[in-house]
């Protein structure tokens, strides 16, 4: 790197255009132990994850947000002082599955990590323009730059809306090493025809009647113009380039400026850019006294040095004042006034502590700017030269070795993979016939593309191989050799793609798939059955929004968040069809889903259509849309809310009657009660599935419980942090609830009716053990997915769920026939239903 102040021999405004090199959040040069945040959603967002367009963990950092957190920050610690011109910004993307960003932010920054300044610019606004969606880039300039050691980006928070970010810094080293200037207060002209103002708008230190123990336009890489009265800067106003004193404020014919810098250095030379337009009683200084401080105390004997005086070229220009080499931490020089006025634009400094090779950065980690020229004063130290070319040769040697280890691995795997195909022809006893012409899709509605799906004559389901190039969780490639065929486009089934939106087919029917305010784990919708019901109108009322009191926040999403709320008057709103269990003019307790105000077009359409489908679901054991407020934003859904809440959390406090439940004196459920809960989950899903409906995201979290152990089925437990743990993340991009999942859901991101009625085997299995174990509570998120290449196989190795202790033997049949590996060969929900009642105690 060059050193800094040298820049200024060739052109003052090149420091600009040059200073702009990634500082090293994209590039990992920034290490994670210094990426810091005030508070994050959780570990998967964390500080370290906020590097520009990386998309490790969840793919940004992502701030808690709650009334008592907006006041957000993501810290970057430079190591050292740093020269900041430029800063880059992105939302969450997680290839996909985010679209969380930060659309106004500011910056705060420090030099010492004691004292933290608010960035603004030129014209004093503080707020900068963030992002706009998900994906791209916004670059940034900060006029004025910073410079700074520690920088918060810090952004600006509606506490209804999730934020996340993506950030790089764009800049170069602090050479000069100053820390801090304390001068006079710049003072305005008036004997001209309009007045000239001199002072330091961009000072970042405290400015009373002098500027103390900060930065500013002297330091901000900007040379004044000749005419003092013009200015580079957009909207500056006449003298806004220059800092300027009279000769009449000062008795003594001096201007003092003190620099204090972040250790003891040995000073060459001081560059002080001046205008000299002599014409209007402007001169560049007369003479100029420094004194040095090294440690305590200030040399007795001070430089002095006197400029030729020059009263035939008005253009400014630097003046370099020659500093023997002097040991100080801090600079104090007396300016002399040569005519009335007195105006300075930029001072810097060199010193030679500061040696570096004259190597500009990697190209790639620089945005595109004029190439730096060669610096005549650079030095050479042969030690450091010895040390770095041992540097290099080290590297060199570790570079080879890292080659070598890549080429034997790709060998390696190569022979696994023949391996893999020996196994293959002898464990499988049926061909699978797999389509060898690509199966497109079309992303915009998720249906087939046009070279569709051929039917196939194998006994098995059509699958979806993984690619070779597939690599999370590798252990089910290692086990699943089966899966490790080649294509000429390999897909990956655990893509968001292939999971949620790439569904090859529902019931011989196209799927349409909405965005959920909470999340992707809204009703999946035959096509045929979207159309006829975006036919019909709403039917429900719009509810006024001031007779919704807010009580606790349930969860939120992508796009939104749910609310519980107690609704007044909620009585008069709804269809006399629908009865109340709550005294005449009691609140009535709600949960009310928001879409955020900054949602995109297709999110609203999307909230819009799935208010159309929740008004037509009337069934006595699913969630009833009460009313909306669409006439104005945020656009918001009004649902039922049954007042024992969830029935993972009702359970969990309850245990089966009998003489434990005596001793610990705790509340009770009998089998009774547990089959009648069952029942009308299978009794809401016979109603969904008669609509072609498929759920998704069956479980006892999105079931709630009222009255008299009343089930309604809900859809918003992904958006709870209390089931955070319920859902497996692949690579930042998509959440699934693998454990309920079946093994086609999983392998083949087919969901139908069938896989429901898996989820719901598995939702029974919950109720039974009372919701204390989570289903597979022995086996990792890896191993269950595993375990799913077990039930495709289908030799008798696969792990199924063990048999509740309440659970009788009849019972637990019909929980294994929902987990028969042929999805046709599993019972109807209707069946189930029935089968359900007739193992009700009568009575």
């Amino acid at each position: 790197m060059v050193i800094f102040a040298s820049f200024f021999t060739f052109v003052c405004f090149d420091v600009l255009e040059l200073c702009r090199y990634a500082l090293g959040m994209s590039s990992g040069q920034i290490l994670d132990e210094y990426i810091s945040a005030s508070s994050q959603w959780s570990d998967s967002t964390a500080a370290r994850y906020g590097r520009l367009d990386c998309e490790e963990g969840d793919g940004a950092w992502c701030p808690e947000i709650t009334p008592d957190h907006l006041q957000e920050f993501l810290q970057i610690d430079l190591g050292s002082l740093h020269f900041i011109t430029l800063v880059g910004t992105q939302g969450r993307h997680a290839g996909g599955m985010g679209n969380e960003f930060t659309q106004m932010y500011e910056i705060r920054y420090s030099r010492d990590g004691s004292r933290w300044i608010s960035w603004r610019n030129r014209l004093g606004r503080q707020v900068i323009e963030g992002n706009r969606n998900s994906y791209d880039i916004a670059l940034r300039d900060l006029e004025p730059p910073i410079i700074a050691r520690l920088v918060r980006f810090m952004p600006v928070i509606d506490h209804s809306m999730n934020v996340c970010m993506r950030v790089e810094l764009y800049g170069c080293e602090w050479l000069d090493g100053l820390v801090s200037y304390n001068a006079p207060v710049g003072q305005q002209m008036n004997h001209l025809a309009y007045p000239v103002y001199l002072n330091d708008s961009v000072y970042d230190g405290a400015i009373i009647h002098s500027m103390t123990e900060g930065l500013g336009q002297l330091t901000d890489g900007d040379c004044g113009e000749d005419d003092f009265t013009l200015s580079h800067v957009h909207n500056g106003w006449p003298g806004y380039d220059y800092v300027g004193w009279n000769n009449a404020s000062f008795p003594d014919g001096f201007v003092e400026i003190m620099f204090e810098f972040d250790r003891i250095r040995n000073f060459t030379s001081m560059k002080v850019h001046c205008n000299n337009m002599f014409s209007r009683h402007v001169k560049a200084f007369r003479e100029v006294v420094c004194h040095f401080r090294s440690d305590s105390d200030w040399e007795a004997t001070p430089l002095t040095f006197s400029p030729v005086e020059d009263e035939k070229n008005p253009s400014a220009r630097f003046i370099t004042v020659q500093l023997a080499n002097h040991m100080a931490s801090a600079i104090k020089c007396q300016f002399h006034f040569a005519d009335t006025w007195m105006l300075f634009s930029e001072i810097t400094f060199q010193s030679d502590t500061a040696m570096y090779n004259t190597t500009l950065p990697n190209p790639s980690t620089v945005l595109p700017t004029k190439t730096t020229p060669d610096d005549p004063t650079h030095k050479v130290d042969d030690s450091n030269t010895r040390i770095l070319i041992g540097c290099l040769v080290a590297i060199i040697f570790i570079l080879v070795a890292i080659i070598v280890i890549i080429l034997w691995r790709q060998v390696w795997q190569k022979m696994l993979e023949k391996a893999s195909r020996r196994i293959l022809d002898d464990e499988l006893t049926a061909s699978l016939s797999i389509q060898s012409e690509t199966f497109s899709y079309n992303h915009t509605n998720n249906r087939p593309g046009p070279t569709g799906e051929q039917e196939s004559n194998s006994t098995y389901e059509r699958i979806f191989p993984l690619g070779p190039d597939y690599q999370e969780p590798t252990s089910l490639i290692c086990k699943l050799p089966e899966f490790a065929q080649s294509s000429e486009e390999p897909v990956d089934p655990l893509s968001p793609e292939n999971i949620f939106y790439g569904v090859p087919h529902y019931a011989e029917a196209d799927i349409v798939n909405l965005q959920g305010v909470t999340g992707s784990n809204t009703y999946a919708i035959p096509a045929v059955t979207m159309d006829l019901l975006s036919g019909k109108d709403v039917v429900v009322e719009e509810f006024p929004r001031k007779l919704l009191t807010f009580k606790e926040k349930l969860g939120e999403g992508q796009f939104g968040e749910v609310h519980l709320c107690e609704a007044e008057g909620m009585q008069e709103f709804i269809n006399e069809e629908y009865l109340f269990d709550v005294p005449e003019g009691q609140p009535v307790l709600v949960a009310v889903k928001m879409l955020r105000s900054d949602a995109d077009k297709n999110a609203r359409n999307d909230f819009l259509k799935e208010i159309k489908i929740m008004s037509r679901l009337k069934d006595p054991n699913i969630i009833r849309l009460l009313a909306v407020c669409i006439y104005s934003d945020p656009l918001c859904m009004i649902t039922e809310y049954m007042e024992n809440g969830d029935l993972n959390q009702f359970l969990s406090r309850h245990e089966p009657e009998g003489q434990l439940a005596l001793l610990s004196n705790a509340p009770t459920v009998s089998f009774s009660d547990l089959c009648h809960m069952a029942t009308q989950i299978a009794s809401g899903m016979k109603y969904l599935s008669s609509l072609n409906f498929v759920h998704r995201d069956l479980a006892t979290r999105n079931c709630l419980v009222g009255k008299n152990y009343t089930i309604k089925i809900a859809d918003f437990g992904m958006s709870r942090n209390l089931y955070s743990g319920d859902y497996y993340r692949i690579q930042g991009r998509a959440v699934l609830p693998i454990r309920w999942m079946s093994w086609e859901s999983i392998l083949l991101g087919k969901f139908t009716t069938a896989s429901d009625v898996w989820a719901y085997a598995v939702t029974l299995w919950e109720i039974l053990n009372f919701c204390k174990e989570q289903p597979y509570s022995q086996l990792t998120d890896e191993q269950v997915i595993e375990n799913t290449g077990e039930f495709f196989r289908d030799q008798k190795r696969q792990i199924y769920l063990p048999q509740p202790v309440l659970c009788p033997d009849s019972l637990y049949k019909i929980m294994l026939n929902c987990w028969r590996r042929n999805a046709k060969e599993r019972p109807s929900f209707q069946e189930l239903h029935g089968a359900l009642l007739d193992l009700q105690p009568s009575a």
